[in-house]
């Protein structure tokens, strides 16, 4: 995969091509800066999302170990220009909870924020965001994941 298109539905058939789907969309977001720093991930548990994140990571903060941030809710990967804020939402009940993790003020920093469990917050998503849908799309080849980007708020022009 050389250039990603926005939108686009992707096909990936293991954790692998889930990360190079994830590194390609953060070479794009590094490319385009017309692209919002935010990007909210919806998926079932054990997807994929934090493989997606691993690749995006990749490529800002190439030395960080992702995992996923379960119980501490955020992790931050500091890269040489930019950070990368990996929230894990599921735990999260309502916006209380939301604002003593320091959510808004993520928002402010000079970093991209990935978000797990983005329905969760609905109500707290930025106007502008980039959507990643990714879903298991066969019972037979159980790493076969279907990838859906998309823009919220705003249009891509692809001048490729």
């Amino acid at each position: 995969m050389n250039t990603l298109t926005i939108p686009a539905l992707l096909s990936s058939e293991s954790p692998e091509e889930t990360e190079a789907i994830g590194a390609s969309l953060a070479d794009r977001m590094l490319s385009d800066r017309s692209l919002p720093h935010f990007v909210a991930l919806y998926g079932d548990l054990g997807v994929g999302k934090t493989a997606f994140i691993r690749g995006f990571t990749s490529r800002i903060a190439p030395n960080a170990r992702v995992k996923s941030p379960t119980f501490s809710l955020v992790h931050e990967y500091r890269g040489e220009h930019l950070s990368v804020f990996h929230f894990d939402l599921y735990r999260i009940e309502d916006e209380d909870e939301l604002y003593s993790i320091g959510f808004y003020d993520y928002l402010d920093r000079r970093g991209i924020c990935l978000t797990e469990w983005s329905e969760k917050i609905e109500y707290a998503l930025p106007d502008r965001y980039l959507r990643v849908e990714i879903l298991k799309n066969s019972v037979e080849r159980v790493d076969a994941r279907q990838l859906r980007i998309d823009t919220v708020g705003f249009e891509v022009t692809e001048n490729l």
